[in-house]
């Protein structure tokens, strides 16, 4: 509509008193609709279809008056269409000798019941498609052998013409001077296949048709163990732009799951700390009247402050009042309690702390010297407290009966109940 009515106005057969493309636009709604859409078939449903047309037999194709092709040929053309990932016309139009194998030291001459050498490469030439020129592309070897199985009893026929290049070629799914259009995958092989397989034709996604199984073959390359890259998959597939190979190769909701897990985005924002209820204190009433209750397990202390989440000097304890080293009398009397309630504090993290947690001493360094002048809960800061800029924040050991004169008590900052 928008280029007839402009072209109405370029001949003046009407006035110019709109501009057609901008009243008469696309929604950007609708634009947004529009675009590629591959459609990946299930990978059950999938695995379903290639054991069907791995065991493919004679009874389970209908024959049709005037369309019993050979069982070799059906055969042939479902391993193309399950194995290849090429569209239904390329497939359609394969050439006579399209197959051929390959190894490092040379070609390897391929007949029916030849054994082949195990690094022997099967390469299918796929020619001129949709959007580029002919290439050849690595495929399974089961492929290889059904084309060659097939193309031993193939009878001789005349050469035919190929519409798209508009050579007299010898095609090689044809049969007795007809060539096999490109609707038989849809119209025979996939109905064949869902029945021996004991799958609907249909799925959510709608109609299983040959095109999907592009989609599909590309989407599990491209989401295995080791997945080819993006690149690789373009040359695969036969495309021009590496923009088209990217909407079929979707990620799978699993690998995506995983990928996601590893990156740890949770464990990297929030981690969990040891927290000990103290419920001789709670029961007694001493928690109401100011006794320590709630003890935060930092691995080389224990902290009492209630607001411990919001405390600037967390994980990097600056030794205030309401820090306790593990190798004080009062922590041992701590641990010794048999009436402790042993949970998990889920404590959000910033890049430093984080740093302090993973890297150890240099980070632990960092941070001190970063809260050097902050003020600890108890008031002072840990310039006042006379705690060093930079102090080894070791677990204290070798404390007994109150002697504190260890290398590790030393480095605490002055803080231990004991010295004090």
């Amino acid at each position: 509509m928008r280029t007839f009515l402009r072209d109405c106005q370029e001949w003046e057969w009407i006035p110019r008193r709109f501009d057609p493309t901008t009243a008469l636009s696309t929604p950007r709604s609708v634009k947004a609709l529009i675009g590629p859409k591959p459609r990946v078939i299930a990978d059950d449903v999938w695995a379903k279809l290639l054991w069907a047309g791995l065991n493919l037999e004679p009874a389970d194709v209908p024959a049709r008056s005037g369309q019993a092709y050979p069982i070799e040929l059906i055969r042939a053309i479902t391993l193309t269409w399950l194995f290849s990932g090429q569209r239904s016309d390329e497939i359609a139009r394969l050439r006579v000798g399209c197959v051929r194998w390959q190894r490092e030291d040379g070609a390897v001459p391929g007949r029916p019941g030849d054994v082949l050498a195990k690094d022997a490469v099967c390469l299918l030439d796929i020619p001129t498609h949709k959007t580029g020129t002919a290439f050849t592309k690595p495929v399974d070897p089961i492929l290889g052998r059904a084309v060659e199985t097939w193309q031993a009893v193939r009878p001789l026929q005349p050469q035919m013409l190929d519409r798209k290049t508009a050579e007299r070629v010898d095609f090689l799914f044809a049969h007795r001077a007809r060539p096999v259009g490109k609707s038989y995958i849809n119209l025979t092989v996939i109905p064949v296949l869902c029945r021996k397989a004991g799958v609907p034709t249909t799925d959510v996604l709608g109609q299983i048709t040959s095109h999907r199984a592009r989609s599909t073959i590309a989407t599990q390359l491209y989401n295995t163990k080791e997945p080819m890259t993006l690149f690789e998959l373009q040359a695969w597939l036969g495309h021009r732009s590496p923009e088209t190979t990217q909407h079929y190769a979707k990620i799978a909701p699993t690998t995506l799951a995983k990928a996601y897990g590893d990156a740890g985005y949770f464990a990297r924002n929030v981690r969990t700390v040891e927290v000990l209820i103290d419920r001789d204190a709670v029961a007694s009433g001493a928690a109401a009247a100011g006794e320590p209750w709630q003890h935060y397990d930092l691995g080389h202390g224990y902290c009492t402050y209630t607001f411990f989440e919001q405390c600037p000097h967390r994980m990097a304890c600056a030794r205030c009042d309401f820090y306790t080293p593990k190798g004080s009398n009062k922590a041992q009397l701590l641990e010794a309690k048999e009436n402790l309630q042993r949970m998990l504090g889920s404590i959000p993290l910033t890049d430093d702390e984080q740093a302090a947690v993973e890297d150890g001493q240099a980070a632990l360094d960092h941070l001190l010297e970063r809260l050097t002048d902050v003020p600890t809960p108890a008031g002072p800061t840990p310039r006042q407290i006379g705690l060093p800029a930079a102090t080894t924040l070791l677990p204290i050991v070798g404390t007994t009966n109150g002697d504190t004169s260890s290398t590790a008590d030393r480095a605490c900052g002055g803080a231990c109940t004991s010295c004090r």
